[in-house]
């Protein structure tokens, strides 16, 4: 079942993600934003205490927390993704940024770039 949003030129089949390598865990480096209550879910389903998590997988910037990156050969990855099961390692509490792919506002009007990285995008205007 496609998956739309209104305001979006493009819908996302999800069945791609089992023949994809994980495009949108790895590559390029950024934010992986996560908000207080996400780290509290996160940190819970670790079984962590919160400043544990905190200071072992997040870093800070500015005001706002974002996941930790690690070194991969497509660039870098997110900490919690699994490179031996191609998929999220925290994906029932992954956070809202990750949820919400491939339905970004900046893909909006960059349906190339995100067409590139997913292989789920159906482009609905062409």
């Amino acid at each position: 079942m496609l998956m739309q949003q209104e305001g979006y030129e493009y819908a996302f089949d999800p069945t791609a993600c089992a023949t994809c390598k994980g495009n949108c865990c790895i590559g390029e480096s950024g934010y992986i934003w996560v908000s207080p209550k996400e780290i509290r879910a996160i940190a819970a389903f670790l079984k962590m205490e919160e400043a544990a998590f905190v200071e072992q997988y997040l870093f800070k910037e500015s005001y706002r927390f974002s996941i930790k990156e690690v070194p991969h050969e497509s660039g870098v990855a997110c900490l919690f993704f699994d490179t031996e099961k191609r998929g999220c390692s925290i994906y029932d509490v992954r956070p809202s940024q990750c949820r919400t792919f491939p339905f970004w506002n900046y893909f909006k009007h960059h349906i190339d770039e995100v067409e590139k990285e997913c292989p789920g995008i159906i482009c609905l205007s062409r």
